[in-house]
């Protein structure tokens, strides 16, 4: 717990020398996972004004705005508002789509969405099973549109049952699955307790989504969000393998709701995407590993490359 002490004491620093300290030539950075109308302190939301200026203070060269449907917009902003934004600043946005995969129009939603320029589906965050036939319709949609799906495991609550993902896997190996916050981050530990959604301390190896990206090809690690972070974080030790080992599956995002990247607005006195950026370049054992998880894992999956 000492060395994780020392470690996020570190972090801090390096966060604001690499933001404040980075040039325009930097290496390129594609933040895969971002929303509008994101709710800060209180009820109040993130304007886009702020969300580029986030971006920006993070030399973020692309983002992927992932979108919110149904109950999500309480939280996040809708399909129109991202391509919204994407229009307005097409060389610094891209677009994922998302709906309800329950609700019957799902399908019309995501494929409507794509033909308008959504270039997958995500945020999928809903109170479904992953093997479920309401997500089952969504993943053949996805193949037949070739668009990546994102996945926001939480125990109990939202696309649960990780154990069974496999199945998923193997039954649509052409489509590419990112998997994301809670549950998906606290089963790298092989100990862990699935009510505890932000475990701290030592990781046991053999966890569930080390063996899953190790034995699954089109399945991907999304960095994002607190889950994310608390991942790299909690044990720096089981973390520099972990990144070397999967450091072509891993791609990063920062889901950070803070207004000026710098912590502003929010209960946390620091920014995720700032915090996540030191703590991998603190891990990974080099600079090609690093570009490799900021940018080129995800440019290629998604034909970002420019």
């Amino acid at each position: 717990m000492t060395d994780r002490r020392q470690f996020l004491t570190t972090l801090g620093a390096l966060a604001v020398a690499s933001a404040d300290g980075a040039s325009a030539g930097a290496e390129p950075i594609l933040d895969i996972h971002q929303h509008t109308n994101y709710v800060v302190e209180g009820s109040r939301r993130r304007t886009n004004q702020e969300l580029v200026a986030h971006q920006m203070y993070h030399r973020v060269t692309t983002t992927i705005l992932q979108a919110g449907e149904g109950w999500l917009l309480s939280q996040i902003g809708d399909n129109p508002s991202c391509a919204a934004l994407a229009a307005d600043y097409p060389d610094l946005f891209v677009r994922f789509a998302c709906a309800d995969p329950a609700e019957s129009r799902a399908l019309d939603e995501l494929r409507g969405n794509a033909k308008r320029g959504a270039i997958g589906f995500g945020e999928l965050k809903f109170p479904v099973a992953v093997d479920s036939p309401e997500m089952d319709r969504v993943y053949k949609l996805a193949e037949e549109l070739h668009c990546p799906v994102l996945i926001h495991f939480q125990y109990e609550t939202y696309d649960t049952g990780l154990e069974r993902l496999p199945t998923v896997l193997k039954a649509y190996p052409n489509v590419i699955f990112i998997a994301h916050a809670q549950t998906w981050w606290g089963n790298i530990s092989a100990d862990l307790e699935p009510t505890d959604l932000y475990p701290k301390g030592p990781v046991k190896p053999g966890g569930l989504s080390d063996h899953f990206l190790a034995d699954y090809p089109n399945l991907y690690g999304d960095l994002s969000a607190e889950s994310g972070l608390n991942a790299i974080t909690r044990d720096p030790d089981f973390a520099r393998g972990f990144v070397e080992r999967h450091s072509r599956k891993l791609l990063w995002g920062s889901d950070c709701n803070c207004v000026d990247g710098k912590g502003g607005g929010v209960s946390g006195t620091y920014c995720i995407a700032g915090r996540s950026l030191a703590a991998l370049r603190q891990l990974v054992s080099g600079p090609g590993v690093f570009r490799r998880i900021v940018y080129e894992n995800g440019a290629s999956l998604m034909h970002l490359k420019k």
